[in-house]
């Protein structure tokens, strides 16, 4: 069988722009050509390896690893500079949850948006309206044909997560999702994240949670420095997160 998510020396490349930083004088001398490599670095470099079907992966390491970087490859957010991922299978990224919002529409509206952004019909949609709703909450509920301007930004991230978690994509991807909300809607979450994996979804977590990542995850990536230095258990790769020394 395929992989489901495959990377091979993937590498991506950022730069921060420092040309505002630059006297005028500088500007003019050197036409802005100076250190003109300054301010680039790689988040991830050389990063290999292949998910199955079904699998339930955590990604761990010290904020500024690569993480998050590695999650918006693999959801098509951002393209590699460097090697290749290849994903078999239509995403549902619990990443920021309230992203595609617009202030200016009613949550109903939202809600048609960002799930047709997704790929979800609208007779999806309204066959499932009232379940989505209602798993986001009675505040949502009363407030479904408000702007979202006028909303928390909690109510946002619920009204998010219950349209993501309505998806019925086989990759799952997560990052600290379940750090946000009450006691009550985390409950939600990890009732709805069981009930996935049940069901044989793949799942792809980030979080500095230990308690999350061995509920949730049989196998375990550690990123030091934007590589890949463990590929083994979760109990490895915390074992390893662990161990390393601060810089």
């Amino acid at each position: 069988m395929a992989a489901i998510i495959e990377a091979e020396g993937l590498g991506i490349r950022f730069v921060r722009n420092r040309r505002r930083q630059l006297r005028l004088r500088e500007l003019l001398i050197h036409r802005g050509r100076r250190n003109a490599d300054a301010g680039r670095f790689w988040p991830l470099r050389d990063v290999s390896f292949r998910v199955e079907p079904g699998e339930t992966v955590g990604v761990v390491g010290r904020n500024g690893t690569g993480k998050s970087t590695l999650l918006r490859l693999i959801a098509g957010v951002l393209i590699p500079d460097e090697g290749r991922i290849r994903v078999r299978g239509a995403v549902a990224p619990l990443l920021e949850l309230s992203a595609g919002f617009s202030n200016d529409l009613t949550g109903r509206e939202n809600l048609y948006l960002v799930g047709g952004l997704h790929g979800l019909s609208t007779a999806y949609l309204r066959k499932h309206f009232d379940e989505i709703v209602s798993f986001a909450g009675e505040q949502v509920e009363r407030s479904v044909d408000t702007s979202v301007r006028h909303y928390s930004s909690g109510m946002k991230v619920r009204l998010g997560f219950a349209i993501i978690a309505h998806l019925p994509h086989p990759i799952l991807l997560m990052d600290e999702v379940t750090a946000v909300g009450d006691a009550e809607f985390r409950a939600k979450c990890y009732a709805t994240i069981e009930r996935l994996l049940a069901e044989g979804r793949t799942l792809v977590l980030v979080s500095h949670n230990e308690k999350d990542l061995t509920r949730f995850c049989r196998r375990g990536l550690y990123l030091d420095a934007g590589r890949l230095t463990v590929d083994g258990t979760i109990d490895e790769a915390l074992r390893a997160y662990a161990g390393a020394s601060p810089r």
